[in-house]
C-alpha cells in the first residue's frame, strides 16, 4: 500500500476548484479599487485620524502665528470721457468701450500714479513696507502671508507680479535711503491690487494691510489720485485754449485742488467732480474684522493634507510591506487557499477543558472548523485509514506547536486516538509528556514502535522529533524505512499529528512532510511575509509534500 498516495491538488480540489481560474466580473476594476481604499482605510484608522488630526493642528497654530490682515476697496465707474469746445461752455463726450476701460485700467495701475499716491501718503518710512533683516524669525510669517496673498490674487489683477522679495534685486552700492525706499514702493506695489469686476465698467481697487487704518487710506487715496490727473489734465487743455472762459478754468483748478487734498489725505474730493472720467460708487471704509488669515479654511486644508499624507504612507506601506495580515489577502497573493484565522488568545499551552472567556472559546471553535476542512479536504483517505496531518511555520516563532497540540487534543477529546510528534513545546507541558527517545534515534538505531517509549499527556501519545543528542539530529535521516514503519503503526491506531520545525531552521521538514497525508503551512499575522509562505509552499511541492492550505495564526481582534 502508497504512504502518500493523494496529490496536494487532487485533496484540495474538494473544497476549491483550483483547476481553474477564477472568473472576474470586468466592470469590478474601479469598485474593487475603491473597496481596497476603504478596507485599509478602516484598517488603518487610528493612522489615519493621527495624521488628520496632527495636519489639522499643525496647520490651526500656523494660521494663528500669521498676523491680522485688514483689506480695504474703493469702487469706480468709468463713464464717457468729456472735452470742453474752446471758447464755448459746451462739453462733448467720447463713446467708452471696452478697449478704453481696459486703457483707464492700465492708467490706474500706471507707476506714475502709484508714485503720487505713495509720495503723497509719506509711506516711505512705513515700518511695516520697510526692508526686512533676513534672518529675522519674527518676520518669517510677514514673509510667507506676503507670499501667499501674491499666488492668490489673480495675475492679471495683482500689481505685483512676483513674489521675490524686494531685497534680493537691490544695487549694495547704492544710497541705503533709496534702497529702503524702493522695497517700500515695491511693497506696496504688490499689496495693492486693481481689477474690473466681470465685463463691466466698474473698477475695484483694492488694498491689504497689516494696519486696520491703512487700506482705506491707501484705496481712497488711488480713486482720488485718478480722479486728480484725470481732471489736471482737462485744466491743462482748458489753459491752453486761446478762448477760453475764467469760470470754466476756476471750476477746474477747484476740483483739482480737492482732489489733491483728498489724495494727500487719503480720503475722497470733497467737492463734485463731474469733469472726471470716472464717478466714484463706493468708497474704501476702515475694515471692522479681518479679511485675514482665514484661520478655519487653512485648518482644514491642514487636516486634508495630513488625511492625504496617511493615505500616501499607507499607500507605500501597503506596496512594500508584504506581511500577511488577513486570509483573503494571503489566498490571493499566494495563490494557496487559507483555511483558518486562528485569533491570539495569549496563552500557549494549546486547548484546555474549560473555556473561561469568549477570546477561548472563539479560539477552540476555529481549530474545530480546521479540523473539519482538513477532513473534508482529505475525505478520500479518511474512508480508507487514518490521516498524518502536518503543521509547518513559514517561518520560527509562528506558534506551530500550540496549534499542533491543539489540533492533537481536539482529536483525542473526539475520541480518537492521536499520536503526536513534536518540535516544540511549552516547557511545561514539555515536562509532562517527555519521552527518553525520539523519531531521530529510529532513524539511527531502526528501533520498532514496541521498543520506543512514547510520553502521555491528557491521552495523547507523544514523540520528540529531535534528539538531545545533537550528533544524532545530524546524521538522522527521516526517510529511512524504520520511520516510515513507525508511522504506520502510529497510523494504524489513530490520526497522527505533525509540529514540524520551520525550514529556516532545519530542513527535516520536507523529509517529514512527505509522509503526511495533508500540510498546513501555519504564517504569523503582521510578522509572516507573503513571500516566506510561497516560498515555503514552492519547497514542499518540489519535494512532493501535499500542501492543502495554510493557517494565518495569531490574529489579534
Amino acid at each position: 500500500m502508497t504512504f502518500n498516495r493523494p496529490g496536494p491538488l487532487e485533496d484540495a480540489s474538494r473544497l476549491w476548484r483550483m483547476d481553474r481560474e477564477p472568473m472576474g466580473d470586468a466592470g469590478e476594476g474601479p469598485l474593487a479599487l475603491l473597496r481596497l481604499m476603504i478596507a485599509l482605510a478602516w484598517r488603518n484608522k487610528m493612522r489615519l485620524i493621527a495624521c488628520t488630526a496632527a495636519g489639522f493642528l499643525l496647520a490651526f497654530l500656523y494660521a494663528n502665528s500669521l498676523p491680522k490682515v485688514y483689506n480695504a476697496t474703493a469702487t469706480l465707474l468709468l463713464e464717457p470721457r468729456q472735452f470742453a469746445s474752446a471758447g464755448r461752455d459746451i462739453s462733448g463726450q467720447q463713446n467708452l468701450d471696452l478697449n478704453s476701460a481696459e486703457s483707464e485700467l492700465q492708467i490706474i495701475r500706471s507707476e506714475r500714479l502709484l508714485s503720487a499716491v505713495f509720495e503723497s501718503l509719506v509711506l516711505q518710512g512705513d515700518a511695516e513696507l520697510g526692508p526686512r533683516p533676513p534672518k529675522e524669525f519674527s518676520g518669517l510669517a510677514v514673509q510667507v502671508q506676503d507670499t501667499m496673498s501674491t499666488l492668490v490674487d489673480n495675475g492679471l489683477t495683482t500689481l505685483g507680479k512676483t513674489s521675490r522679495r524686494a531685497e534680493d534685486s537691490l544695487d549694495p552700492t547704492a544710497d541705503p535711503r533709496e534702497n529702503a525706499r524702493r522695497i517700500a514702493f515695491a511693497n506696496f506695489v504688490k499689496r495693492l491690487s486693481a481689477r474690473r469686476v466681470g465685463q463691466s465698467y466698474v473698477v475695484e481697487i483694492e488694498f491689504w494691510s497689516y494696519n486696520q487704518n491703512l487700506p482705506a487710506r491707501v484705496a481712497n487715496a488711488m480713486v482720488s489720485g485718478y480722479i486728480l490727473q484725470s481732471i489736471a489734465s482737462k485744466e491743462q487743455m482748458a489753459r491752453a485754449g486761446t478762448d477760453t472762459l475764467q469760470g470754466r478754468l476756476d471750476a477746474l483748478a477747484i476740483q483739482v485742488n480737492a482732489a489733491r487734498e483728498a489724495m494727500r489725505n487719503g480720503t475722497l474730493p470733497a467737492v463734485a467732480t463731474p469733469d472726471a472720467d470716472a464717478r466714484i460708487i463706493g468708497a474704501a471704509l476702515p475694515p471692522l474684522d479681518p479679511s485675514g488669515p482665514r484661520k478655519t479654511l487653512i485648518a482644514a486644508l491642514g487636516g486634508l493634507l495630513g488625511f492625504l499624507i496617511g493615505m500616501s504612507t499607507i499607500a507605500i506601506n501597503v506596496a512594500f510591506d508584504r506581511r500577511v495580515r488577513d486570509a483573503k489577502e494571503l489566498s490571493q497573493e499566494a495563490g494557496i487557499p487559507c483555511l483558518a484565522t486562528v485569533p491570539d488568545t495569549g496563552k500557549t499551552a494549546g486547548l484546555g477543558w474549560h473555556f473561561d472567556s469568549p477570546a477561548l472559546q472563539r479560539y477552540a471553535s476555529v481549530i474545530r472548523d480546521l479540523k473539519t476542512s482538513v477532513d473534508v479536504a482529505c475525505a478520500s483517505q479518511r474512508r480508507e485509514r487514518n490521516i498524518v496531518i502536518a503543521f509547518i511555520g513559514a517561518t520560527a516563532a509562528t506558534g506551530v506547536s500550540t496549534l499542533s497540540l491543539s489540533m492533537a487534543q481536539l482529536l483525542s477529546r473526539s475520541g480518537h486516538h492521536v499520536t503526536f510528534f513534536y518540535s516544540g513545546l511549552p516547557s511545561m507541558v514539555e515536562e509532562t509528556s517527555s519521552s527518553s527517545t525520539s523519531l531521530a534515534d529510529v532513524a539511527i538505531s531502526g528501533l520498532k514502535a514496541d521498543q520506543l517509549s512514547f510520553g502521555n499527556l491528557d491521552g495523547i501519545a507523544t514523540l520528540p522529533i529531535h534528539s538531545i543528542d545533537p550528533h544524532i539530529n545530524i546524521f538522522a535521516d527521516f526517510r529511512h524505512s524504520s520511520v516510515l514503519r513507525i508511522l504506520e503503526t502510529a497510523r494504524l491506531k489513530g490520526d497522527v499529528i505533525f509540529d514540524l520545525p520551520a525550514l529556516d531552521t532545519s530542513l527535516d521538514a520536507l523529509a517529514l512532510a512527505f509522509h503526511a497525508d495533508a500540510v498546513l503551512i501555519v504564517a504569523k499575522s503582521g510578522r509572516t511575509t507573503i513571500d516566506e509562505v510561497k516560498d515555503v509552499h514552492n519547497q514542499l511541492r518540489r519535494a512532493g509534500a501535499p500542501v492543502i492550505g495554510t493557517v494565518v495564526n495569531r490574529v489579534r481582534s
